[in-house]
């Protein structure tokens, strides 16, 4: 392994601090004795082209701090390689570091962790989704051996209701944070409705429901702990698939706290299902994955093993 190791860095990620979070992670991985390059790209497209050159070039590994967002950015050039990844993980939401049972917001630990990781060769291979053909605008062209315009994820595919809140609170400029996506979720729910899905899991016969939402888990949270597919397992070599039903404005109320805990799974209105392929069909839906939108249903996903080498 090479002793030149990556930090892929967005300054932007909670609210500055991963610029801040930078600084502890190089230096706990040069005072275990690598060397470290910092990578910041200009945007999105930028940084992963800048990081796509570094794994062409041998770095031993890469460091992603940031969020959710840096971490499925990085997924694009280290999936099906031989290059680990390890996350400082000091973003809004950090799902991927949760379900992986890393330190969240805890920057000189992650830093330690990963240098550790490094040094004794303590790497977890995890399963990872592939999206055929949905590629969003910085993500096309994923990682080693990915096709053209497939795209990577860690954690969560949502589409329904909760795609559709983060399709309103992508467009307000106002209010800010956290604030902007309640109020989406409040707006939405005043014109809530099923939606068709037609789903088709394995290549088995199609399902057609009426459905709030379609959760693809290969991860257990999104959106900052909430636990939509609860008992997703990222080794397993299968997505837990969450369908929640036709509900009404009350019922989903009812429901929607209990995701915090993932007690959600036990309501009638909710089906699990586990799958190592899924294809979701519905009309006017985006599909959004790690927090990503990817683009209009229909998509297909597919749990591929051991895509990503992890520093646990």
């Amino acid at each position: 392994m090479s002793a030149e190791i990556t930090l892929f860095v967005n300054p932007t990620a909670g609210s500055g601090r991963a610029a801040h979070a930078a600084q502890p992670a190089a230096s706990a991985l040069r005072d275990a004795g690598f060397s470290v390059r910092t990578v910041v790209g200009g945007d999105a497209p930028d940084a992963l082209a800048r990081l796509r050159a570094a794994v062409r070039e041998g770095t031993g590994a890469v460091i992603a701090v940031g969020g959710d967002g840096m971490v499925s950015l990085a997924l694009q050039a280290l999936a099906g390689s031989l290059v680990p990844l390890g996350v400082v993980a000091v973003g809004t939401g950090n799902d991927f570091a949760r379900a992986m049972g890393l330190p969240v917001r805890e920057p000189a630990r992650a830093g330690r962790l990963a240098a550790e990781a490094l040094k004794e060769g303590r790497v977890r291979e995890i399963d990872l989704g592939r999206v055929r053909g949905a590629g969003g605008p910085d993500r096309a062209a994923g990682g080693a051996g990915a096709a053209d315009g497939d795209t990577w994820y860690g954690t969560v595919l949502c589409s329904g209701f909760d795609s559709r809140v983060n399709d309103r609170g992508n467009r307000m400029r106002l209010p800010a944070g956290r604030f902007k996506y309640d109020l989406a979720m409040a707006m939405e729910l005043a014109a809530f409705r099923p939606f068709p899905y037609r789903i088709t899991l394995d290549g088995g016969p199609v399902i057609e429901t009426e459905a709030t939402l379609v959760a693809v888990g290969n991860g257990s949270s999104y959106g900052g702990g909430m636990r939509i597919c609860a008992d997703a397992v990222p080794d397993d070599g299968l997505f837990d698939v969450t369908v929640v039903g036709d509900c009404s404005r009350a019922t989903l109320l009812k429901v929607f706290p209990r995701v915090y805990k993932g007690t959600h799974l036990d309501h009638p209105k909710v089906t699990v299902h586990r799958a190592a392929k899924v294809t979701l069909e519905a009309a006017g839906i985006t599909a959004y994955a790690d927090g990503e939108p990817l683009g209009p249903l229909p998509v297909s996903a597919r749990c591929v093993p051991a895509a990503l080498r992890l520093l646990a």
